[in-house]
């Protein structure tokens, strides 16, 4: 391999021992040597910053796991500015950005009706303690999209997701609920949870030290999708409160169980035990009505948050009046003998309804109701042509990658570099970083199409995906072309 001349810094005696006991061809040795200084340079001030706030700092900014084989090029990329598609770090680099927030930019960075909406809000106030005046208009429209009869705030998705357990719970009067591996509701104690390796046992131990084993006694953690989960919840069911469902996992864009989700409504309207679908990420991206009118599905309870924020920190809880009465006693009017009559939680949060969002979540929601389903529609098929695309790309190249994509979520299908799971876990990496560097934004090879991202901008990552993997190849960390 023919790579540049550089001269390497003091961490590439140590880096070099790491490969070859690692097992790595002096091929890619010298490629990964090169690289690694070539996206450190390109990226110096993002690592600068890292560096210098590390003490300060405590923070683990959508890295995944510490590599210490990329150890020079574990950062984050700092931003000081976006708009639309695009955003620009500090080192003045520009990038198509598909990680869009983790979700949140539906309508791509900065667009023109949210920022108005903050502008006019900021300029009147910021009113923590009274009712913000858009609150009951917000939580109109939101009942108008998703078909939820009532309605309430918080700060994020964790919170969220936390009180619609608590609701569930306090309304049925039991105790145990139902979450699917592959799924992630946030970091709440109560849903940190993994399945018990235990042969037959449905039991969650917690997922990471601090989370207290009393925590998630009440937490059984079942395979998703599969025909014995439904089995078990039967076994249960005088015994559970909730099952809690991300209808389509972001780490599984492929699986999208429309059949066993229809099982699971009519197994949990038969037992009266609360279905809560867990809607941060599909919730208003692919559909206005996010995965309930998609899959034609009404859940007990539904939780919201990234789009409908519009870059705002925001929480929503949305659900019938049979469990949503539980935050405030329920419905009553004034003039006559009515009165709240259902027993109430406990929920609060200074910060709920904060006048900041409740604007642009009226902006996103009123805007999301002019455009109709053609916004959705369109951003849908162009993201799965998109993914055509790549997958065509792969096929023809002989690559074992496949993508997939629900609505305007794309992700990989399946990951089968090599035989040797340590190498293909590092050509995986190795192009997540080649994409950054030719600027494509991304969150491992998954992201999000917006309405903001152009034709052009889509022929650009095609193009960077297929220049990283000939880099790759000329490195030696994926099979060379194949023979025509």
């Amino acid at each position: 391999m023919n790579s540049p001349q550089v001269t390497l810094p003091p961490h590439s005696d140590n880096l070099t021992k790491m490969l070859a006991k690692a097992g790595f061809t002096n091929q890619q040795q010298e490629y990964l040597q090169y690289f690694i200084n070539r996206y450190s340079d390109r990226t110096k001030t993002s690592k600068q910053i890292s560096q210098n706030s590390r003490l300060f700092l405590s923070d683990d900014k959508n890295l995944g796991e510490f590599n210490l084989l990329f150890k020079e090029i574990y950062y984050p990329i700092v931003a000081n500015r976006s708009l639309g598609s695009k955003i620009w770090d500090v080192d003045g680099n520009e990038y198509v950005d598909v990680m869009m927030g983790l979700g949140i930019n539906l309508f791509g960075h900065n667009p023109s009706f949210i920022k108005e909406a903050l502008i006019n809000q900021i300029d009147k106030g910021i009113q923590i303690g009274p009712q913000s005046e858009l609150v009951g208009e917000v939580a109109e429209l939101i009942s108008q999209l998703t078909g939820m009869e009532r309605v309430c705030f918080s700060n994020t998705g964790t919170e969220a997701v936390m009180t619609a357990i608590r609701i569930a719970r306090a309304v049925t009067g039991r105790n145990k609920i139902v979450i699917f591996s592959g799924s992630y509701h946030g970091h709440f104690d109560g849903t940190l949870v993994k399945g018990h390796n235990a042969e037959n046992n449905q039991s969650a131990i917690p997922l990471a030290p601090g989370v207290l084993p009393n925590f998630v006694n009440d937490v059984l953690v079942l395979d998703y999708a599969k025909p014995e989960s439904l089995e078990i919840i039967k076994t249960h069911q005088q015994e559970l409160a909730a099952v809690l469902v991300v209808p389509v996992q972001t780490s599984r864009p492929a699986l999208q169980p429309k059949e066993f989700l229809y099982q699971l409504r009519e197994l949990t309207q038969a037992t009266e035990i609360a279905l809560i679908f867990d809607e941060m990420v599909t919730g208003f991206r692919i559909h206005p009505g996010g995965a309930q009118a998609y899959f034609g599905i009404q859940a007990d309870i539904a939780t919201y948050g990234k789009i409908v924020g519009g870059g705002i920190p925001i929480g929503v809880i949305a659900g019938k009046s049979k469990y949503m009465d539980a935050i405030d006693g329920g419905m009553w009017n004034y003039g006559d003998d009515s009165y709240p009559q259902t027993k109430k939680t406990f929920f609060a949060g200074t910060f709920c309804k904060h006048p900041l969002a409740m604007a642009a979540a009226k902006a996103v929601l009123k805007y999301l109701q002019t455009e109709g389903l053609s916004l959705h529609h369109k951003l849908n098929e162009r993201t799965t042509q998109f993914v055509t695309d790549l997958n065509n790309y792969f096929a023809a190249e002989k690559l074992p990658l496949k993508m997939a994509n629900f609505g305007s979520l794309f992700g990989s299908a399946s990951v089968e570099l090599s035989e040797d799971n340590y190498t293909a876990s590092v050509a995986m990496s190795l192009l997540k970083y080649h994409l950054l560097d030719k600027g494509v934004h991304l969150l491992g090879i998954s992201g999000y199409l917006s309405t903001a991202h152009t034709d052009e901008d889509i022929s650009y990552i095609i193009q960077a995906v297929k220049d990283s993997v000939e880099q790759l190849r000329s490195g030696g960390f994926l099979p060379p072309r194949p023979a025509v």
